[in-house]
């Protein structure tokens, strides 16, 4: 009964998965995005910037003062507020009024920290983007290559048939059967192998994804274009989420320094106090200015803006050079995905043909009996290597692509590029 249980539950589960749509990458990417704790906190520090720029270009609060000025404490009038012509019980209230130069370079300062914050949140969209699509990519291809060397088991296996037939009825050799054998075994064991890969593939894209993870997947887009020239890499990077970061927060620096310039001159602060006296004498009022002073603005105000101005001028120059190493390192992915599509074409066009063909050639020999089992081993190995060749000249392709074509959040959904599902896609060519 319980074993019954068991085999329902797993066919009911097996069922709810093959009901499941295909995953495609686009689908991936957002799945990925929605779960990504990066980009959550990502909003968070968005959200904290903003609320935090509400109170730039607010004035301090008012501060309220109340007291008792000139008590007695000895004598016959000693703790008395009444007697003593100079007791006083007062109530007054300070403001400090900031300069509204100031006021408008904090504010500035405060939107430039909000414009840091969207930034990296941008930055961290572009990484969850970009690492779901090729942990989709890589567990695309790791299942195309265990379907591959399945067929090479089956080939195998038919050949042990064979093999072990032709020496029971005097037509081979033991030397075939052992060769047939092992080479089964060697195929065996790439698919075990291949498995485990899938399994890993698998786990690495259930970090992003969670139980989606589990879906079949749907055919993958095109690579055959990217977003980029290499001739004008320059003003294309310049929307890079890292470069806009740097950029953003050199910014920052200069807002900064401006603040810290503006704060090179006090702000003065102005009070009013009411104060009453015992009965019989008159009741005052107080008007005070304060006015800070300077007098060390050499070894206080001025070092404060020029580590602002320093820190700008070291955002600058590390945008600068990683716009530099960003162009050298996108130039050679370029180079190494145009390659990767000629060498793949050349396989598909060339050198799988005719290993196809050499083991068509081999296979007739062997039935003839001018070849020897271990020659028609030979060119199917020869062959399911090209095969197994190109797939990974093709994946090699793919990754390249994804990490050109998602290089800004700005780019387009994935599956806008993608063509009609092809079961025969990923296949062996």
């Amino acid at each position: 009964m319980a074993r019954s249980a068991v085999f329902v539950a797993l066919a009911t589960t097996s069922a709810a998965v093959r009901a499941e749509p295909p995953l495609t990458l686009g689908e991936t990417q957002r799945i990925a995005t929605e779960r990504s704790k990066q980009i959550e906190a990502s909003e968070f520090a968005v959200s904290a910037s903003k609320d935090l720029s509400v109170t730039a270009a607010e004035r301090p609060d008012p501060i309220a003062k109340i007291g008792v000025e000139n008590l007695p404490i000895d004598g016959s009038e000693r703790f008395s507020v009444q007697q003593d012509f100079m007791t006083m019980r007062s109530v007054g209230i300070m403001q400090e009024i900031t300069r509204p130069t100031k006021l408008r370079a904090r504010t500035m300062e405060s939107e430039q920290a909000v414009q840091l914050a969207e930034a990296q949140k941008a930055q961290a969209l572009v990484e969850v983007q970009r690492d779901s699509a090729l942990a989709w990519l890589n567990r695309y291809y790791a299942e195309a290559q265990e379907r591959a060397i399945l067929e090479q088991v089956g080939v195998a296996r038919l050949d042990q048939t064979a093999a072990e037939a032709a020496y029971r009825g005097g037509h081979g050799t033991a030397a075939d059967v052992l060769a047939a054998r092992a080479a089964l075994a060697e195929a065996e064991d790439l698919d075990l192998d291949a498995s485990r890969t899938v399994r890993g593939a698998k786990l690495a894209l259930e970090r992003w994804i969670g139980e989606a993870a589990e879906r079949p997947l749907a055919g993958h887009p095109s690579i055959d274009s990217i977003p980029l020239h290499k001739h004008s890499l320059d003003s294309q990077l310049a929307e890079h989420p890292e470069i806009l970061a740097l950029q953003r927060r050199e910014e920052l620096a200069r807002a900064g320094a401006e603040v810290a310039r503006a704060d090179r001159h006090p702000d003065w602060s102005v009070e009013f106090m009411y104060s009453q006296r015992g009965i019989g004498y008159s009741n005052m009022v107080t008007l005070e200015l304060t006015v800070p002073l300077e007098v060390r603005r050499a070894y206080r105000q001025d070092p404060k803006l020029a580590a602002k101005l320093a820190e700008a001028s070291q955002a600058k120059a590390e945008r600068e050079d990683m716009l530099r190493a960003h162009a050298a390192e996108i130039s050679t992915l370029i180079d190494a995905w145009d390659s990767a599509r000629e060498r793949l074409e050349r396989y598909r066009n060339s050198i799988i043909p005719l290993s196809a063909d050499r083991t068509v050639a081999a296979r007739a020999a062997y039935g003839g009996g001018k070849a020897t089992l271990n020659d028609l081993l030979l060119a199917q190995r020869a062959e399911i290597d090209a095969r197994l060749k190109a797939l990974q000249l093709e994946e090699s392709a793919a990754r390249l692509w994804a990490q050109l074509t998602f290089l800004s959040s700005t780019q387009s959904d994935a599956d806008a590029a993608a063509p009609p599902i092809d079961s025969s896609r990923g296949e062996l060519p």
